[in-house]
């Protein structure tokens, strides 16, 4: 249980705040890079609070501006993509993806004024299907070199989803390994043929025991939570007899992110973009160690449970997340369909749009909830301070961090710890890209 005070400094997000200005010093994921395909590749955004229009110019580059006209605070949303800008429908003022005014046309010839003028204005980078902005007034921290970052972007895919309710709620549902027992428990298991892209549709690395009756069967999973250089590792130690353990490693990557296992060729890393304090988008990077990713099929599926153009999900608090209670009887542990993913919706979203963490009270398996929040609290006093937080990084800082390594497999009960570090290390070795990389860090 934490005060309102903590409450508030860990979930707000605007630019006064100091969670907010601790958000500044990370790339922050705006938007997809399909979001900009189409004859107009522009769309207004909002991120931290802040409203902002993202587009592309005829060049191919990328710019986020300030959305209201410095002249006459007019939406530029509605503007027009021309003349190696965007330009104000209202006066035609046109600026360039640094936020420079290149033109004042309805000035009088020869006039100056657009020398004095500047857009708010700032930098976008795509990465693996996503565009992250900087939205500090620091210089830009360098990406890490993780997998999801590395990999060939034919061996990626990228999506993203709409949540009703603070960023800091969605993320910790992805740092409690618990809850898949319980919350996407399946009654029976299933033929896992037409699993492709689909979460606990497979079964665990080295077994073929399906992954939902491991979670199904042993709801009492031994969690251990480690340090690491960017942020944290979580193990979650389901004892399946006295010879074979199933091991769940996945990672926390500070501040908004997590990556987990998704099967055993493919790894989900996924970002929490705050809206403002009272939604959010999750963004993840799908992450292939073997076969290109058929992006196409992994995209119609998860427009059979989201709408465009806001990535909104089909189901949600409007129609109780789809629950049926002769299905909750017999089929599945909330009654709320087959998709995890509306199992987590409703998990996130029914606390309110900002959890009152003033009336919970954490247990034993929330060690990596727990473990968090003190990084966070750490890394907003550190900033306060002047001091600069965890995961800003330079170039060879950025370099060092590889990996995370993120397994879900059954091994001996008495080296489980050797056994998902060899599951990880087989893997890599036996991926084109990740081999090629394993290589050259080794030689």
């Amino acid at each position: 249980m934490i005060s309102a005070e903590q409450n508030d400094r860990m979930t707000r997000t605007g630019a006064g705040t100091p969670g907010g200005r601790l958000l500044r010093n990370y790339w922050q994921p705006v938007a997809l890079v399909d979001e900009l395909e189409g004859k107009r590749p522009l769309k207004a955004v909002k991120l931290l609070g802040q409203d902002l229009v993202l587009f592309r110019d005829e060049h191919g580059n990328y710019g986020l501006l300030d959305r209201d006209c410095p002249h006459r605070g007019a939406d530029l949303a509605y503007g027009r993509i021309e003349d190696g800008g965007l330009r104000c429908a209202f006066h035609g003022w046109l600026f360039d993806v640094r936020g420079q005014c290149l033109q004042t046309p309805a000035e009088p010839e020869g006039s100056k004024l657009c020398q004095r003028i500047r857009q708010g204005s700032y930098p976008v980078v795509e990465k693996s299907g996503l565009l992250f902005a900087w939205l500090g007034d620091a210089a830009p921290s360098a990406f890490p070199a993780f997998d999801c970052f590395v990999a060939p972007d034919t061996h990626t895919f990228a999506f993203k989803g709409y949540l009703e309710c603070n960023w800091m709620q969605a993320l910790e549902v992805g740092i409690d390994p618990a809850h898949a027992s319980y919350l996407h428990r399946f009654f029976e298991d299933e033929d896992t043929s037409g699993g492709y892209g689909k979460q606990f549709r497979g079964t665990s690395a080295d077994s073929d025991m399906p992954i939902t009756k491991v979670l199904r069967e042993f709801d009492r999973p031994e969690i251990s939570v480690e340090k690491t250089p960017y942020g944290m590792r979580l193990i979650a130690l389901r004892k399946l007899n006295a010879v074979n353990t199933h091991v769940r490693v996945t990672n926390l990557m500070f501040p908004q992110a997590f990556v987990i296992p998704m099967s055993a060729e493919m790894t989900i890393s996924q970002w929490h973009a705050p809206i403002d304090d009272r939604s959010c988008y999750w963004y993840a990077i799908f992450t292939s160690f073997t076969h290109p990713v058929d992006k196409q099929k992994m995209r119609d599926q998860r427009l059979q449970l989201y709408t465009l153009p806001d990535y909104k999900p089909r189901v949600g608090k409007w129609n109780h997340y789809g629950f049926d209670a002769n299905q909750q009887r017999t089929s599945t542990y909330t009654g709320m369909g087959n998709d995890i993913n509306v199992h987590d919706q409703w998990a996130v979203e029914s606390p309110g749009p900002i959890q009152d963490r003033t009336r919970e009270h954490l247990g034993t398996t929330d060690k990596g909830i727990i473990a968090y929040r003190k990084l966070l609290v750490d890394a907003i006093e550190k900033n306060a301070a002047g001091e600069k937080p965890m995961m800003v990084l330079d170039e060879a800082a950025a370099g060092a961090l590889t990996g995370p390594p993120s397994i879900d497999g059954i091994g001996p009960s008495e080296t489980w710890n050797d056994y998902w570090q060899e599951a990880d290390l087989k893997r890599r070795r036996a991926s084109d890209w990740a081999s090629a990389r394993l290589a050259k860090e080794h030689a």
